[in-house]
């Protein structure tokens, strides 16, 4: 059941976080948006608005322990409950090891791992405290196998997994009725591919992008499956991505 549960997206401006966010709301959720740009927030808002559906927005550095717990709050005051975390937020500035781009190493270790956990750190109070709630984490398929130029990204997207599992794990020991769900896309159409500076990377994947990507709807809907199942079932993982693409 969706209608009705207060959903935070992290990363909800583009991709993923914002196909996410109109599909749920259409389905009766109350979306909390948060992400650094705040004018693409404020036109989302405003289009699942238009369509009938609830959203508030907060800009949002998922880097900040601070901004992850102000969305939350956000979530409670204005709705009155909170039910989902959807840690969205992520960057993959791809490059091989040995063009020593140690400031996006950084980069993406501060928003693809650390960023998960400040937003499970400002959720995970009231979720125990309630005994209910949902976790969704995004990862990709670089959590599951490892590519060349994606040493970095890959190794922050295998902590997101093993970090979801184990709370899922200590979730169910404790009897908080915590649900988890790990995400791991193929080639999804988002601004992902922005942010690589390297060269050979960038053509890389943008040949691959360009001739396998679908839309992120596709993995909205992946994401409306986890929420909507019964609150006593767990689906931990799900692999998504391209009919045509060999992963």
């Amino acid at each position: 059941m969706i209608k009705d549960k207060v959903v935070v997206i992290t990363g909800a401006s583009s991709g993923i976080g914002a196909a996410t966010a109109k599909l749920l709301a259409k389905d009766g959720a109350k979306v909390v948006l948060g992400a650094r740009r705040e004018e693409k927030l404020k036109q989302l808002v405003e289009t699942i608005e238009n369509a009938g559906g609830q959203a508030i927005y907060r800009v949002t550095d998922v880097t900040r322990p601070e901004d992850n717990a102000a969305l939350v709050q956000l979530a409670k005051d204005t709705y009155g409950r909170f039910d989902v975390m959807f840690l969205n937020a992520g960057l993959m500035p791809s490059s091989p090891l040995s063009a020593l781009k140690v400031n996006e190493w950084n980069q993406m270790v501060d928003v693809n791992l650390k960023g998960v956990l400040n937003g499970i750190a400002a959720a995970l109070p009231t979720f125990k405290g309630q005994k209910s709630g949902h976790f969704i984490a995004t990862s990709s398929v670089a959590g599951l196998k490892a590519y060349t130029n994606g040493a970095v990204y890959g190794a922050t997207k295998w902590a997101v997994r093993d970090l979801m599992e184990v709370l899922r794990m200590e979730s169910a020991q404790e009897g908080s009725h915590i649900r988890t769900a790990t995400i791991y896309p193929a080639a999804i159409k988002t601004e992902l591919l922005d942010t690589i500076t390297d060269a050979g990377a960038a053509q890389a994947m943008q040949q691959t992008y360009d001739t396998y990507e679908i839309t992120a709807d596709r993995v909205a809907k992946v994401i409306e499956f986890a929420i909507d199942m019964p609150e006593d079932t767990n689906v931990s993982e799900f692999t998504v991505g391209p009919t045509t693409q060999p992963w």
